[in-house]
């Protein structure tokens, strides 16, 4: 018989505003039973922090040079999730930990991702085996590291389909900074890949613009207009020409200098546009449950179901939390590492066979 573990996953997104935690229970394949979602948002100085090393951060040299910064940011972020864990151990107990940590660099083309996050710490704090730095071993072999999703949007697919709750094939869209799609025919195969910018050039316009964080229900890009001009100029220069063959993304891929002298509004509006034109451009025909911070932008999503003829649903619509893919993602991924199964694939992140990954600390 097959042993169902518990885990706690947490995610730390591009966005920077806080820790999503979710607890599932699962034997690492295809039952999912979500036991528990929570989100913890930083301090504003965290989330600045964050934001401002991630921006000196822009190659690989750079994580040399401010090492002494990511060394501290690191252990006050761990100290942030180790808070976490024990406030929640005291509600409900679980096996093991999932530790994504904080993505501040990662460029696929030098096969490097670097999350911060000490799962020593959090191991010995918490009492509880944690398995983190998921992305080392398929980078390896081969791999970009990511995105590492995918194998839990396939167990969540399979799980819903014994439900009769959904057919295949279908698709999950998960828009959090970065946009990616996992792909499940009718066999259950999978594939995926980053698909283009989600939040990041909106976020990153609205920072910079106002003294908001991000775009709530797409409201500031409600009220502005397009500007044709700089949106053709995007499209036909930059993507396409750089980051167009990429199976995964980073913020730094990105950047809004094409759009300084716009209003806060059109400038909003403008960007959304880009976004939901790259991101059409990359759906396939399957229906598509939509998760992440992204599907509650109004604005992009509305223009996203203008463009396509998918049937786009909100996975919230399957009484799931679209908020916490990511995070009970991880604690799938946490479940697989510890029970010796493969957590990417060749048509999920490109590594030349499928790969354990995660380093396990047992703290006996």
């Amino acid at each position: 018989m097959e042993k169902n573990l518990s885990a706690l996953g947490f995610m730390s997104g591009t966005s920077g505003d806080g820790v999503d935690c979710s607890i599932i229970k699962s034997n690492g394949k295809d039952t999912i039973n979500i036991k528990y979602n929570r989100f913890d948002p930083y301090p504003i100085n965290l989330s600045k922090k964050i934001h401002r090393l991630k921006e000196c951060i822009l190659e690989k040299r750079d994580l040399l040079k401010y090492s002494s910064a990511i060394k501290e940011l690191e252990e006050e972020i761990t100290n942030f999730h180790i808070n976490i864990a024990i406030r929640v151990n005291e509600e409900i107990d679980y096996d093991l930990i999932g530790f994504h940590g904080h993505t501040i660099y990662h460029n696929s083309d030098e096969k490097i991702s670097k999350q911060i996050g000490i799962g020593t710490n959090l191991s010995k704090a918490t009492n509880k085996t944690v398995i983190y730095d998921f992305r080392q071993s398929d980078i390896k072999n081969g791999g970009e590291g990511a995105p590492l999703s995918p194998i839990y949007h396939l167990a969540l697919i399979k799980s819903l389909f014994n439900e009769n709750s959904i057919k295949v094939p279908s698709s999950i869209l998960n828009i959090g900074g970065i946009a990616n799609i996992t792909e499940i025919d009718k066999d259950f195969k999978i594939t995926s890949s980053d698909i283009g910018p989600g939040n990041c050039l909106i976020d990153k316009w609205i920072r910079k613009n106002s003294d908001k964080l991000f775009d709530n229900n797409g409201n500031f890009a409600k009220k502005g207009k397009i500007d044709k001009f700089i949106f053709d100029q995007y499209l036909d220069n930059f993507y396409y020409s750089r980051v167009n063959y990429k199976r995964s993304l980073d913020t730094n891929d990105f950047d809004i200098s094409f759009a300084k002298g716009l209003s806060l509004e059109n400038g909003a509006t403008t960007l959304t546009e880009i976004t939901s034109e790259l991101l059409s451009k990359k759906l396939g025909n399957n229906d598509i449950y939509i998760c992440g911070g992204g599907r509650k932008n109004e604005f992009l999503i509305d223009s996203l179901k203008n463009k396509v003829k998918n049937k786009i649903i909100d996975i919230d619509d399957l009484n799931i939390d679209g908020d916490y893919i990511e995070s009970q993602a991880f604690a799938l991924l946490a479940i697989r590492s510890y029970l010796g199964l493969p957590i990417s694939f060749p048509s999920t992140t490109n590594c030349k066979a499928p790969t354990i990954g995660g380093i396990i600390v047992k703290n006996l």
